[in-house]
């Protein structure tokens, strides 16, 4: 299959700068061009070369490419910060698991090189489980679990099902022949209403809380502020004492009562933060999957001609689209809690090291020679889009249900869709850390009868 959203670039955008990170030694560089030299017999150089990664580049598996070349821990600026980027499959699991490397803000040794306000100091700041380990870690994703458990998704099906035929007879009713962005009108609305409902978000406030939340995650740009995160700590702690007096089956009602009878094992901060991570995670994630597995379908129509023959499963369709073109494209951080070697380079402590799983995901050495192919016959779909080790994302099986369901009744429906433009010609999400496009126009054509 064509490599979308690839380009013809020899370096990344945002064009590399000289710069270095102090008494850092290690096994490669990067030099003007974007390709890996090897350094002296030390270890060392004393010109370091780093790949500024561009929120906004058209060309992100382009740009991973280049960083995958360049070694498996490579210097990058990420929104202005000095980073280590993890780029091979294994070195990204190894960085997921060392135990010399956390997620605890307290070991980032230049923590005041991060400028405010940017999607990495969110995330990097965020107080849940997302930043927690040991035993607040435990503590903070036990009470998750039930949550997520494959009894209450067993018992999410049947409405996720009719969420999505609401959706598809609305589709239906809009003139066949015209676009229709199918991110805005149906990849997005889905995992909302889903999430909305598993958390207990009342309706009343539904509107509101995403249009806030919308604009933490950076789904439609940059818009995070103090001012902003205070207007949606205010809405979250009204919905939270609505559910206190009228509890439900939901999980802000069993977090409450999990916080009544433990005599708060949550606190009202860290009740807050799950909420939010919860909300945010369960649907963004979600969105970006069936968005990008629409535009892979619809790019390679022979590997849609085997799902509709049923010679695969949905099922797979989705996890090649998590392997080909992973829902989030980096994520930070980890910090060296000390001196450390991983695959020949030598991080200090305090270093922090970003994961890119949308590189790994095109691995050459993970998947051999066609890594860049989406195949939906593989015979194996092992990806780390969900991440891997102990922050292993819990909603995973949320997302791929609702994905599953998602595509099948959508491609069942309209069997005639098309694609608007290319893929490669739509505009991306202007974010490191999500990965997919702005908008995806088809031309659906007659509903099936």
């Amino acid at each position: 299959m064509t490599d979308q959203r690839s380009g013809q670039a020899d370096r990344l955008n945002g064009a590399d700068h000289t710069g270095g990170l102090d008494d850092v030694s290690r096994t490669h560089r990067l030099d003007g061009a974007g390709h890996a030299d090897r350094l002296d017999g030390a270890g060392r150089s004393g010109r370091e070369d780093r790949f500024v990664l561009d929120p906004a580049t058209a060309d992100l598996h382009g740009d991973n490419d280049r960083l995958r070349r360049a070694g498996p821990l490579v210097p990058v600026t990420a929104e202005g910060v000095p980073a280590w980027a993890a780029t091979h499959y294994a070195t990204v699991m190894t960085v997921l698991t060392h135990p010399d490397l956390s997620r605890e803000l307290r070991h980032w040794n230049a923590r005041q090189a991060m400028p405010p306000g940017t999607a990495i100091d969110r995330i990097v700041t965020d107080t849940s489980l997302l930043n927690a380990e040991g035993e607040r870690h435990r503590r903070l994703r036990m009470p998750l679990t039930t949550a997520f458990s494959q009894r209450r998704l067993n018992g999410l099906r049947p409405r996720i099902e009719e969420l999505t035929a609401r959706l598809i007879d609305r589709l239906a009713e809009l003139p066949p022949d015209r676009p229709v962005d199918l991110r805005l009108e149906f990849a997005y609305p889905l995992p909302r209403e889903v999430i909305s409902e598993l958390i207990g978000i009342p309706a009343a406030h539904q509107d509101e809380l995403h249009r806030l939340t919308d604009a933490v995650a950076q789904v439609g740009g940059l818009e995070d502020s103090p001012g902003l995160r205070k207007e949606l700590r205010e809405l979250l702690d009204q919905i939270i004492e609505e559910r206190r007096d009228t509890p439900g089956e939901d999980l802000i009602s069993d977090l409450f009562a999990l916080h009544e009878k433990d005599g708060g094992r949550l606190s009202e901060d860290e009740l807050f933060a799950t909420i939010e991570l919860l909300f945010i995670a369960g649907h963004v994630t979600t969105v970006n999957l069936i968005t990008n597995a629409i535009g892979a379908l619809l790019t390679e129509r022979g590997q849609l001609d085997l799902l509709r023959s049923g010679q695969c499963p949905y099922s797979a369709a989705v996890e090649e689209t998590l392997r080909w073109d992973s829902p989030i494209a980096y994520f930070p951080m980890r910090y060296a809690v000390r001196d450390v070697e991983i695959d020949g380079v030598r991080l200090s402590s305090g270093e922090p090291v970003l994961a890119c799983f949308a590189a790994t995901g095109r691995d050459p050495h993970q998947y051999g020679e066609d890594a860049h192919v989406f195949d939906i016959t593989r015979p194996q779909f092992t990806h780390l889009a969900f991440g891997h080790g102990p922050h292993f994302c819990l909603g995973a099986p949320l997302a791929r249900l609702e994905g599953e369901i998602a595509i099948k009744a959508l491609f069942e429906a309209f069997p005639g869709m098309e694609l608007e433009r290319p893929v490669e010609e739509l505009p991306p999400l202007d974010t490191l850390l999500g990965n997919s496009t702005r908008t995806m126009p088809v031309v659906l054509g007659p509903r099936a009868r």
